[in-house]
């Protein structure tokens, strides 16, 4: 596992919180994983909860470079192995089916040449739209690996399909791809 290095994508959602839990399985596997949050996944989790976790600085902005003189979206994209979206918003699935780059964590989406991992996670009704069934395809036609949300209760208090998948869930796909993330 030495030198495979993840990147961390955090969107604003609740579930926010388990994107801990799969950043620390991972870096309990061995992995250098770097963290970006959107603005809006702050609202949900703090920076310093990824810091601990990883030893790394999360990024947050493009244009104030932490690490790479050139710009985060280009040095974190070159050292990457795999790009992975948890939780994925409807908002980022339809910036990143489309080309949007209105933040770090979408930039890097369209600079990384590793594979790219969404995990979706939304209301039962946001997740049952046509525009975002339209985004999930287009995804998927791109090459992108989704990462299917499961079914059950849900933070607006309703039952039904756009639980993000649990970590566990997404390391096990990770894993399949990546073998060396089994370990």
């Amino acid at each position: 596992m030495a030198g495979f290095e993840v990147l961390l994508g955090v969107t604003g959602g609740i579930a926010a919180y388990k994107s801990a839990e799969l950043c620390s399985k991972l870096v309990q596997r061995g992995a250098q994983v770097s963290v970006v949050l959107t603005e809006s996944a702050e609202k949900f989790i703090g920076p310093t909860t990824f810091e601990a976790l990883t030893g790394r600085p999360v990024i947050r902005e493009m244009f104030s470079p932490q690490e790479h003189f050139r710009g985060e979206h280009i040095g974190l994209a070159q050292r990457a192995n795999v790009y992975v979206i948890a939780p994925a918003t409807a908002n980022s699935l339809a910036q990143l089916a489309h080309g949007f780059a209105p933040d770090l964590v979408s930039t890097l989406a369209l600079t990384i040449t590793c594979p790219l991992f969404v995990a979706p996670a939304m209301n039962c009704e946001m997740w049952a739209k046509p525009s975002v069934t339209r985004n999930v395809q287009q995804l998927r036609e791109d090459g992108v690996h989704v990462i299917e949300p499961g079914e059950g209760w849900l933070s607006c208090g309703q039952i039904g399909r756009g639980r993000m998948a649990e970590p566990a869930e997404i390391l096990a796909k990770l894993q399949a791809h990546f073998p060396v993330l089994a370990t």
